[in-house]
């Protein structure tokens, strides 16, 4: 099929909604709100040279994240929370996102790299082909919560370059419990499946920056060991251990669950060695990781740049 073919049918997916697993079956082209609550718009919050990924997305230059609005998790702990439980922010036609896609590449980016893009794709993936046709040559990243239809994975083959899937619970209870998200181990699991199969199972870099492939992202979250130990087992066993792993140590209580009598608190060194140590003993043979620390990583969309 056509990459254009595939665009259109994504489009036509905004008349009866199923780009998540949510299947909320909406008319978001009559201007229908689900759970995402945004229209069939791309909906922005900020575009930016971004330091802080995983060295081969980041770079010298950084990667070219564009933050949208809204997601189709409801993650009680998010560290974007400002915009991720919003659906405000700057409306763009596919036109005018390629334009900031073209000046993230004019501003030395090593990649175009969109957050939480599910509920968007449609537009956003109309957006890239436009882009490439006015000269967009860096890999096109999918940075996703993992909570993802396997059957819209699918559609997306030759368009993304490199998958950025977070596979946040290997319990189903932690993802109810935490990000209202029934059946997400089972759906990111097979959708995990759908990304090895078109962008492999690793990493393929050019001079040290990644032009191919899969990292899976995994928070530790504080007393939840169990959780991050089903999810790096279902990961070997569905995918394998060559798949690179990011261990993520930087979870911080927002004020929503500041006072939350599991989530209100940092992870502690032990916590997270612990899971490492679990890791490696699976043979996972990639793993990037985090140092377990108290510094204040929660980024503030208030300002022009959150990160700084």
């Amino acid at each position: 099929m056509e990459l254009e073919d595939k665009v259109s049918k994504l489009k036509e997916i905004f008349k009866d909604c199923v780009l998540c697993p949510r299947a909320c079956h909406v008319n978001r082209a009559q201007g229908d709100l689900g759970y995402c609550r945004l229209p069939a718009k791309i909906i922005m919050d900020c575009a930016l040279a971004h330091h802080g990924e995983e060295p081969p997305l980041s770079g010298e230059n950084g990667a070219g994240t564009i933050f949208l609005s809204s997601c189709n998790l409801g993650c009680i702990y998010c560290q974007n929370y400002q915009i991720s439980h919003s659906a405000l922010g700057r409306e763009l036609n596919s036109a005018q996102m390629a334009e900031v896609m073209l000046d993230l590449q004019k501003r030395r980016c090593h990649n175009i790299e969109l957050v939480t893009p599910t509920p968007q794709v449609p537009l956003i993936m109309e957006a890239l082909l436009l882009a490439r046709g006015r000269g967009l040559k860096v890999p096109f990243v999918y940075n996703c919560g993992g909570y993802e239809d396997p059957q819209i994975i699918n559609m997306l083959d030759q368009m993304v370059d490199v998958y950025l899937p977070d596979f946040k619970y290997g319990l189903e209870e932690d993802a109810v419990l935490f990000s209202s998200a029934p059946g997400y181990p089972r759906f990111a699991l097979n959708s995990l499946k759908k990304m090895a199969l078109q962008v492999g199972d690793d990493l393929v870099l050019e001079n040290g920056v990644a032009c191919r492939g899969l990292i899976v992202r995994h928070l530790v979250l504080p007393g939840r060991l169990e959780n991050s130990k089903e999810a790096l087992r279902l990961i070997k066993k569905a995918i394998s251990t060559t798949v690179p792993i990011s261990l993520m140590s930087q979870y911080t209580p927002i004020s929503k669950v500041s006072q939350h009598p599991i989530l209100g608190r940092r992870i502690t060194r032990d916590e997270y060695d612990q899971i490492l140590d679990y890791t490696l003993h699976l043979g996972f043979e990639n793993i990037f990781v985090q140092e377990v620390s108290d510094q204040e990583l929660t980024p503030d969309f208030s300002h022009d740049n959150p990160f700084e």
